[in-house]
């Protein structure tokens, strides 16, 4: 993609000398004859770059060079100054003016094309570095309404049973202490986190009638039950930036022994996300007041999750969960 530069010079001869330098060099050439069309054109066209003569009648090109570093469309579009003025006050006038360079009249046209090769490289390279930044900026933004939505996403789920609202902060908050202190990456903390925030999602395919049921679930209710966390995975796969994230609502039901669904796996066959997990989801179960049953005390449960090491849970995310226990 060629480089446009805008040549600003009040006179015919110097425009089309300019033209004669530069014509075969591979720029798009506009022109302007005066202070206003210049910043007229500036505006129209963004040029990479602009040659500005200063010596014109009604705005001199130090004038015209103030009024595009004051407006924000423009200023930062590099400024060449061109001038018969070959003395050291209009130098220093023309850099205060805010312009990048400055070349005396005669003009040399190989240090011409070399300065306007050189200017525009860094302009380039100046733009490049400036998409970057937009694109960062735009994946943060993007990141943060991901981030949102699921924040939005469990906190419908625990409206929709006023029993466990809040449960999906607190077990993520602690899952998440877990991780850390067994040495998860950064980047696998996200994908965890956001795992723990919708372990529940498939819960929104049971029916209320089970999920919310004040007594014990029939055989047939719990084979419903059961089925969640297929619901879950078969909701959040087709979302690519989540599939990294649905161990755990995949898996946080299995259990170390094999016993557990929905597919039974056993051991290190289950994701060590989901091991960290289910301690902490069977805690924060039983600690919590259900219609079927009050809360336990929390030396209950401890001991009722010691129990399960090795069985239920794997022995090391119980020991991680008791540090973490402990330490709060």
């Amino acid at each position: 993609m060629s480089s446009t530069v805008l040549i600003v010079d009040d006179e015919y001869s110097g425009r089309e000398t300019l033209q004669s330098v530069l014509e075969g060099e591979g720029y798009t050439l506009v022109m302007a004859e005066n202070g206003p069309q210049a910043i007229e054109k500036a505006k129209a066209f963004l040029p990479d770059v602009i040659l500005l003569d200063v010596m014109m009648p009604g705005m001199t090109g130090f004038e015209v060079c103030e009024r595009i570093r004051n407006d924000p469309l423009v200023a930062e579009i590099p400024i060449i100054i061109l001038t018969a003025l070959d003395d050291r006050e209009s130098l220093l006038t023309g850099l205060k003016a805010g312009a990048d360079d400055f070349i005396s009249k005669p003009f040399d046209r190989f240090e011409l094309r070399a300065r306007l090769i050189g200017i525009t490289r860094l302009n380039r390279y100046h733009k490049l570095v400036q998409e970057r930044e937009k694109l960062v900026q735009a994946h943060n933004s993007l990141l943060t309404a991901y981030e949102a939505t699921i924040e939005g996403w469990s906190h419908a789920m625990d409206l929709r049973d006023r029993e466990t609202e809040g449960h999906s902060r607190r077990v993520t908050e602690v899952t998440i202490k877990m991780a850390k202190m067994f040495g998860m990456s950064e980047e696998d903390l996200v994908h965890m986190r956001r795992g723990a925030l919708l372990h529940d999602m498939g819960k929104l395919g049971i029916p209320d009638a089970i999920l919310q049921k004040p007594a014990a679930l029939t055989i047939d209710e719990w084979q419903i039950m059961r089925k969640h966390p297929q619901f879950a995975y078969d909701m959040l796969y087709p979302i690519e930036y989540l599939r990294a994230a649905l161990d755990i609502p995949y898996c946080h039901h299995e259990h170390w022994d094999g016993t557990g669904y929905p597919r039974g796996l056993k051991g290190e066959q289950i994701p060590v996300s989901a091991r960290l997990f289910a301690v902490v989801d069977v805690w924060d179960a039983l600690i919590s007041d259900r219609t079927y049953r009050p809360a336990w005390r929390k030396a209950d449960a401890i001991e009722y999750i010691r129990q399960g090491s090795g069985t239920h849970f794997d022995p090391q995310a119980v020991d991680l969960f008791l540090k973490v226990i402990q330490q709060d």
